[in-house]
């Protein structure tokens, strides 16, 4: 498995095209060997490229969003092989489609259509979830019912955190996606002092890393991408003692 950078995380330092390679420049000197492509500004494909080559961290993952995926599928999958990139994901999923059984089907049909046309063209699509995906459906969870319909090519991209919140086991849902979660975000969970559960660095939270990271080797994860959605502290710092917390245990 290899460590990977979720720029989601440093989104207001890549705004523009300076302020990008810069960000790029810091995270390579860290020692993330790629990084995910999610919140920058809007810089377009060729350039990105570019400046990836340049500092030598490769986009290995994106973001886009949903009305890419429905209405421009083909400039998705022209940019993503500007970019070399293998991993299409969608963040989250639309409102829309969790209202009912009948709604989440449509979700299910698109998107399982959408993977199959991406996999033609050596290209996987992965699906981010938050922790709605949690909610049950008279008896079965939507990530649940997701992962029993959607297409063999719909791949999922779990993210520790988020997956904690919603009261579930990422142990278990590593699990459960065995061959099917290429790419993971490790995200972890502890609580501020007014009790509040929120972000931190890897490691100064209270997941069990040793299991998650075991349970990831087990289920064929290729890339772990750190992210933090929020942190009060320095987000480049909480990156960089993430990943010397993990280079510890083994990744890189």
């Amino acid at each position: 498995m290899k460590l990977a950078a979720q720029l989601y995380t440093l989104r207001e330092f890549t705004q523009n095209k300076k302020d990008f390679l810069e960000t790029l420049k810091k995270v390579k000197a860290m020692g993330y060997t790629s990084a995910q492509l999610s919140g920058a500004g809007p810089i377009i494909p060729e350039e990105v490229r570019s400046m990836t080559d340049e500092v030598d961290l490769p986009i290995s993952a994106t973001h886009i969003p949903h009305d890419m995926f429905v209405n421009h599928l083909d400039q998705v999958i022209n940019n993503h092989k500007i970019l070399a990139c293998k991993y299409v994901g969608l963040g989250s999923m639309p409102k829309e489609y969790t209202k009912s059984p009948k709604d989440l089907q449509i979700f299910i049909d698109t998107y399982s259509k959408i993977s199959e046309t991406l996999a033609k063209e050596d290209l996987r699509f992965v699906y981010h979830n938050h922790n709605f995906e949690f909610f049950k459906f008279d008896d079965k969870t939507i990530m649940d019912i997701l992962l029993e319909n959607t297409s063999k090519d719909f791949f999922f991209e779990l993210d520790t955190y988020w997956v904690q919140a919603g009261g579930a086991d990422p142990v278990e849902w590593l699990e459960k996606t065995k061959d099917r979660c290429d790419y993971i975000h490790y995200k972890d969970m502890g609580v501020n002092r007014d009790f509040k559960t929120v972000f931190l660095p890897i490691g100064m939270g209270n997941l069990n890393w040793k299991k998650i990271i075991d349970a990831s080797i087990k289920a064929n994860v290729k890339y772990c991408a750190v992210e933090l959605d929020s942190y009060d502290g320095s987000v480049f710092e909480a990156l960089d003692s993430s990943y010397k917390y993990l280079s510890a245990l083994g990744l890189k």
